[in-house]
């Protein structure tokens, strides 16, 4: 047995595999904290008053990661999309990531993690770059944080400040009022609350972001998104899979696994059954975390704005209606 564990969580249910198939064959992930209705207004004012736009993507998915409003709202500003959690993506996948954005005219790409200060002083140096008239004694380089919840937004704030000025936690949409901040280096940011589309018609991107953490908890089911994550890590990721796991070979079917990795970090009810729904919880932690390795849910193959349809990355047991 691993030695993660299965530990219950507040949100832990205990009925056996075979019952908790059947409630999550079309659930569909519905996520809309009620203060982000006002932030668009308030970020296409402090666009105007902005010299660079910092936006913060979770480098494993950049595009359902992005609030695909902010292109039209940047107008012509530079735009650096800060990747973070690069060290949780795979290499490879985020340097073809940095040559499809940069093909932009007025985007920059830059990976990082936001917790590293050596790495995030490259974005400081990247936005004096960019507007080169600003950053003096008397006019400030003006920048504006925007990202989505849990993508690393306010760990970054805080890491550029020095000190601990935005929130932080694991809960997505924990920072909801605008704030100025003076990183007292000729620049001064404006910190944003968390955005994310009201309309989730892209489940897929919905099922990616809650793979990650990025949507709160209330609004998906473990179960189901497990089975996503499962599915896509079967078709991509087999080797991380059998290595954590110490599998020989992969089952048919994303169900098989995580009933598979539920044996294995002791997910177990009454009779020795497995605890489906704990195998995901505990399954999606370690995803989260790392522990199966560097992993990207998504490439620059899937064109931005035209994510590969649900028959394409998941299974018959997860698919929406």
């Amino acid at each position: 047995m691993l030695n993660s564990g299965c530990a219950r969580s507040p949100t832990t249910r205990t009925a056996p595999a075979s019952t908790t198939r059947k409630e999550n064959k079309h659930m569909t992930i519905e996520w809309y904290p009620g203060h982000m209705g006002k932030a668009h207004e308030q970020i296409a004012e402090l666009v105007r008053r902005t010299d660079v736009i910092i936006e913060v993507l979770d480098a494993r998915l950049p595009v359902s990661s992005a609030n695909h409003l902010l292109a039209e709202l940047r107008r012509n500003k530079p735009c650096i999309k800060v990747m973070n959690k690069n060290d949780l993506a795979d290499p490879a996948v985020t340097k073809a990531w940095v040559r499809t954005f940069e093909k932009q005219a007025g985007i920059r790409a830059l990976p990082l993690s936001a917790k590293q200060h050596r790495e995030v002083n490259q974005l400081t140096k990247l936005c004096l770059r960019l507007a080169p008239t600003r950053g003096k004694p008397g006019r400030p380089l003006r920048a504006m944080v925007v990202g989505i919840p849990n993508v690393g937004k306010s760990t970054l704030i805080n890491t550029l400040a020095g000190k601990s000025l935005a929130k932080v936690g694991d809960k997505p949409a924990i920072t909801t009022s605008t704030q100025q901040i003076d990183l007292r280096n000729g620049i001064v940011l404006s910190d944003t609350p968390g955005l994310l589309w009201p309309d989730m018609r892209d489940q897929v991107a919905a099922y990616r972001l809650a793979t990650t953490g990025a949507i709160g908890a209330n609004a998906l089911d473990y179960t189901g998104v497990g089975l996503f994550a499962a599915e896509f890590m079967m078709r991509r990721y087999r080797e991380l899979l059998m290595t954590r796991y110490k599998l020989t070979d992969l089952p048919d079917n994303s169900t098989a696994l995580l009933e598979q990795i539920g044996r294995r970090l002791g997910c177990l009810v009454a009779g020795g059954e497995i605890d489906l729904h704990r195998a995901a919880e505990a399954f999606l932690r370690e995803l989260r975390a790392g522990k199966l390795g560097r992993v990207s849910f998504e490439e620059p193959e899937q064109a931005v704005g035209d994510s590969v349809g649900p028959e394409e990355m998941v299974g018959e047991e997860t698919r929406l209606t």
